[in-house]
């Protein structure tokens, strides 16, 4: 390993040890946050689990806005620039998903064509891939990002390789729903069936036939009882007691019903969400579902307004504090404050406070359907805000991930456009 790789892993370990260990270190809940942040160290996200389409309903962003969101995957980050804003800084305490972000901005200042582009992060499986890498990338990748791409992971083989071999296999998450899929085939269903459907009534009927039963399953019941048992879904601790709450069955409850959203919600032939958790990647097909920034009609715009966005890797309260006041017009929070205690939440809002601009907009999701702040935030802070509920919750139904259960939207009340608009 590099110096320059070590470096980022070590930052990555930092960030995530502030963020996730609230625990004496061997008291059970010290252990399971501490294996959270080992399993979280490497590359966790190849896509974000945010719907990308409901983010910029609620954000509604304006050519003069400066966005700031977590960046996880990049998918998300990328596809708002479909809505042209002025700046997007991207911040993640995990090195990896900032390599991962930094590559996708090389590739589209390399690419012309966005054949090459969708063969790259779309099919993700070709050894022209990281040809393309070695030839046309690699040398105008920075040396940290490029540090990391030409390293070697446990298995020994370069990460870049991952293109090559379905990078939505890989990570923690891919991993993850790989496992599943093993595990579902083992106990007699096949979570590739439901890809067979052709209409919503069909999807369900294969949903009650070969994922659903899996929930029953003795083995898999003691199974997600066990909190690391779903590391795999980026969920730390303290965020799984948060899901196991939100309903009457526990966190067998909770599952099964996201599950069932997903599968038997929305249409799987517009929901690529769906085809990544049954397929284990996006359909290969002219009209597949595809996240905004990798649809054909959008190419050229992204490509041109990709030098808006910048990434940092930090935790958001850090680099909020650096910001100057009303600087900024939205916030992309994710599940990251379901991490979180009340100091670190009132730390964060202070600083979202200071640097909004009037009319500034704020969204994130949480693993329980809960409102999260009131009560946490001082009021003092909070009732500056204006929670959308209506809005929340409808954009919540529509979210096609399924896997949260509540997306939120705060606004600070400002300008006649904004007001206007809301």
């Amino acid at each position: 390993m590099t110096q320059t790789a070590r470096t980022v892993r070590r930052t990555t370990s930092m960030g995530l040890t502030s963020a996730v260990h609230r625990s004496k270190p061997l008291s059970k809940a010290g252990v399971l946050e501490r294996m959270f942040t080992l399993a979280f160290s490497g590359l966790v996200y190849p896509q974000i689990w945010e719907d990308p389409v409901v983010d910029m309903e609620a954000l509604r962003l304006q050519p003069d806005d400066h966005v700031v969101a977590i960046a996880s995957g990049s998918c998300n980050v990328l596809s708002y620039l479909t809505a042209d804003p002025a700046k997007i800084s991207a911040i993640d305490l995990n090195g990896a998903h900032i390599a991962l972000g930094k590559l996708k901005l090389a590739a589209l200042a390399r690419m012309t064509h966005h054949d090459d582009f969708l063969r790259f992060f779309g099919q993700a499986q070709s050894p022209a891939n990281v040809a393309f890498y070695e030839r046309e990338i690699a040398p105008h990748l920075d040396a940290t990002s490029r540090s990391y791409w030409e390293g070697r992971g446990l298995n020994g083989r370069r990460r870049i390789g991952m293109f090559a071999r379905n990078v939505y296999r890989f990570g923690l998450l891919g991993r993850f729903i790989g496992t599943g899929h093993l595990l579902g085939r083992a106990l007699g269903c096949d979570p590739r069936k439901m890809l067979e459907a052709r209409d919503l009534a069909e999807q369900r009927v294969l949903f009650e036939r070969h994922v659903a039963p899996v929930f029953d399953k003795p083995f898999v019941r003691w199974l997600i009882r066990q909190p690391a048992s779903l590391y795999g879904l980026g969920i730390p601790p303290a965020q799984y007691k948060a899901l196991a709450a939100d309903g009457s069955d526990g966190i067998r409850g909770a599952l099964h019903d996201r599950m069932e959203r997903l599968a038997c919600g929305f249409d799987l032939k517009t929901n690529y969400f769906a085809r990544q958790a049954f397929g284990r990647g996006y359909e290969q097909s002219p009209d597949a579902a595809l996240p905004p920034y990798l649809q054909r009609e959008n190419f050229e715009r992204v490509k041109a307004r990709a030098g808006r966005v910048s990434y940092h890797q930090s935790a958001i309260t850090a680099f909020l504090e650096a910001q100057p006041a009303k600087s900024c017009d939205a916030y992309v929070l994710l599940d990251a404050q379901d991490w979180m205690n009340d100091a670190d939440l009132t730390a964060l809002w202070s600083q979202i406070t200071r640097t909004a601009k009037p009319g500034a907009r704020v969204i994130f999701r949480t693993a329980a359907d809960e409102r999260l702040l009131p009560g946490r935030v001082p009021a003092a802070i909070l009732d500056q805000w204006r929670y959308e509920e209506a809005t929340s919750r409808e954009l919540c139904a529509r979210d096609r991930s399924s896997i949260y259960g509540g997306f939120h939207l705060y606004m600070l009340p400002g300008t006649e456009r904004l007001e206007a608009a809301a």
